[in-house]
């Protein structure tokens, strides 16, 4: 038998002897096909290979399904591109116009009241408030109170609070601003109209006319600069507002209020003060674009007005009879049923009711 470091079958044909030469020193390390063959081989399981050996090759990492992070990013950048789009053409300026409704223009009626006797005065303001049924009327724009609102069917509570306050707006400043009440002014109820009606607005100051579409006085309240000034400041206001859905476009407001002024004739403090009263009952039509600009369309302005006289013109101007004066006995201004583009002309008569009481008579 040979030594462990002989191979099994022999030293081989033509190999160095075993006894020695400068190759003995590789034999413990040189094995040639026979010692191969004959080895025995053992395979390691896969749970041995994991547990005690390094993998001789390196895993590859998992591959991930779905999208990539590089794919989801290219997905938001076109939706976003896309939503830009979008924006851009709703907000653009030069989309094609939007049909524009037309607006109405404002019909209206101006009624003088004239008194059955002579105006009564007072030294005064305050007298005259308090025997007439102004007492229990609020001061200025106190008097003008919104109504309790909520959502329409269309249009949003603060669209429906937007409606009552831009009327709320109008009548104030068209029946309470003293600028406004002598003529000194316009621009505070023209910039509240719909541009649509600022061409009959226009021409109702520049050329009045008792016709039923361009009387001053059909727009706001204003008297003559050269006979009537206020008395007292503090007018008297009570009414109510009323606002409902048309359809899905549209809100209108319905006004009702009565305002009482206290006059004296112009440059005598010292004159007796009278009473005047005014009822305006106006229709206000509003759209969205409108609701936005707070703006209104008027279309219809009835007004009551006296002590008048009913022969006096009052498409200009408002000429109230003031304290000790009385109406004429010659009716309303006559009416030319020929003439084309005219109204007939109305009168009415003020109720005693309706104006101060003598003071009663102390014991």
């Amino acid at each position: 038998m040979g030594g462990p470091a002989d191979p099994p079958e022999g030293t081989p044909e033509g190999g160095p002897a075993s006894g020695g030469g400068s190759e003995d020193e590789y034999r413990s390390v040189v094995f040639d096909e026979s010692f191969v063959r004959a080895a025995r081989l053992q395979e390691f399981s896969a749970r041995e290979r994991m547990a005690d050996h390094t993998p001789a090759v390196r895993r590859s990492p998992a591959l991930r399904r779905g999208p990539t992070r590089q794919a989801a990013l290219l997905v938001v950048m076109i939706v976003l591109a896309f939503g830009a789009a979008i924006y851009m053409g709703v907000r653009s300026p030069y989309r094609a116009a939007q049909p524009v409704r037309p607006t109405d223009p404002l019909r209206m009626t101006v009624i003088p009241l004239a008194p059955a006797g002579r105006v009564p005065g007072a030294a005064s303001a305050a007298e005259l408030y308090a025997h007439s049924p102004a007492a229990r009327f609020h001061t200025a724009a106190d008097g003008i109170a919104l109504p309790a609102t909520r959502r329409t069917a269309h249009f949003s509570d603060s669209q429906v609070v937007t409606a009552l306050t831009t009327s709320k707006d109008y009548l104030v400043d068209s029946s309470l601003d003293p600028d406004v009440l002598t003529g000194a002014t316009l621009r505070p109820v023209r910039q509240l109209l719909d541009p649509q009606q600022l061409g009959q607005f226009d021409r109702s100051f520049e050329h009045p006319a008792a016709d039923g579409r361009h009387a001053a006085t059909g727009w706001l309240v204003r008297f003559d600069p050269t006979e009537a000034a206020l008395a007292d400041p503090r007018i008297r206001v009570t009414g109510a507002l009323h606002v409902a859905e048309t359809d899905a476009a549209t809100l209108e407001v319905t006004s009702d209020h009565t305002f009482v002024y206290a006059l004296r004739p112009v440059d005598r403090p010292d004159a007796r003060a009278s009473l005047f009263t005014v009822r305006r009952e106006l229709r206000f039509r509003y759209d969205r674009d409108d609701l936005r600009n707070h703006q209104a369309e008027v279309l219809v302005s009835t007004v009551q007005a006296g002590p008048l006289a009913c022969a006096t013109d009052s498409a200009a101007h408002l000429h109230p009879l003031l304290a000790g004066q009385r109406a004429a006995k010659d009716g309303p201004a006559g009416t030319d049923p020929y003439a084309r583009g005219g109204a007939t002309a109305l009168c009415g008569a003020l109720a005693p009711g309706a104006q101060p009481s003598p003071r009663p008579a102390r014991p």
